[in-house]
């Protein structure tokens, strides 16, 4: 296959083979109307594209995710881009690892492949530009110098402009399945792990510590999408105008330990969540990263408040 302009494959490791970016997350919920004004709040450009809404960040043409409308809060697909090289030999690997290839959703278009995982969540592998990072995001830890202000008044603040999407957590009902088979079908590799309670996973090409996560749960879903910003001012902001908007539950401000990352989560209208994040760890893709298993206790979040009964409930998977 020729190459596509942009989306040649840089040099790797020989033999390694994998996706190099979470392209978008697909959700169904019963009322676009209601994503809209969500997702507009919490900074996003909301595109309406025929019956679906188009997730995207200012200045930027990528569609980071996508909304449809279905009975109930589903998650409908997740998309992982690829290389052109890359993509007839990730398709003949997946065919050969047992996998059944089948056909696209209506309404859905591909240059690539799609297929269901494990358990039954459908995925798509196409052809894309790289749009996990290829090297750390800046964050900004500027201070104004003597004799100067260094916040606006309320009046004046700047909205929050989210940068990216930085990754997405899904609920599975077996955590150490999962890591085997996204591991053995798209390429990712384990970064960390809680037990067999959680798990963080990146690509082979360079990204984020994760752009991939897993959480126990009794059955497939949606837990958050999480959302680059460019400083921790930039996270409180955006915790409050979204407070402000009615949107006032959630969890943060604070700091995880996997992944580094500083952290609100503003829970959206069906249960799930997204988050503001900063400053996660990046892994290099000359890098092998030292994945362990840590401990739940250590490892969930170094500081903030108390975690909110609710943010752990699957409400896709029957949970209460």
């Amino acid at each position: 296959m020729t190459a596509i302009r942009g989306y040649v494959a840089p040099t790797t490791e020989t033999g390694a083979l994998g996706v190099h970016s979470l392209d978008q997350f697909v959700l169904a919920v019963p009322d676009a109307n209601i994503a809209q004004e969500f997702y507009g709040n919490f900074g996003l450009d909301i595109v309406r594209d025929g019956n679906t809404l188009a997730i995207k960040t200012f200045g930027d043409e990528h569609r980071w995710g996508s909304v449809v409308e279905g009975k109930t809060k589903a998650l409908h697909h997740l998309s992982f881009g690829c290389y052109a090289d890359d993509l007839p030999r990730l398709k003949a690997h997946i065919e050969g690892s047992g996998v059944k290839l089948i056909d696209p959703p209506p309404g859905f278009e591909s240059n690539g492949f799609w297929f269901r995982n494990h358990e039954n969540v459908l995925i798509e592998v196409k052809v894309g530009p790289k749009v996990s990072p290829s090297q750390k995001a800046e964050s900004q830890r500027t201070s104004a110098p003597a004799g100067t202000a260094g916040a606006a008044i309320r009046a004046n603040w700047p909205p929050v402009r989210p940068r990216r999407l930085s990754h997405v957590l899904t609920f599975t009902a077996d955590v150490d399945a999962s890591i085997k088979f996204y591991e053995r079908t798209l390429g990712l590799r384990l970064s960390d792990r809680a037990s067999d309670l959680v798990a963080f996973m990146h690509g082979i090409h360079g990204s984020d510590h994760h752009l991939l996560a897993l959480v126990k749960s009794n059955a497939p879903g949606f837990h958050h999408c999480s959302w680059d910003v460019a400083s921790v001012n930039d996270i409180g902001l955006g915790a409050t105008r979204m407070h402000d908007k009615g949107w006032t539950k959630g969890w943060g401000l604070g700091r995880h330990v996997l992944g580094s990352n500083y952290f609100h989560y503003v829970r959206d209208p069906w249960g799930s969540f997204a988050e503001y994040s900063c400053d996660i760890d990046y892994i290099p893709k000359e890098q092998l990263w030292p994945s362990a298993d840590h401990k739940p206790e250590d490892s969930f979040y170094l500081w903030g408040p108390d975690v909110p009964p609710e943010f752990t409930i699957n409400y896709e998977g029957g949970e209460t």
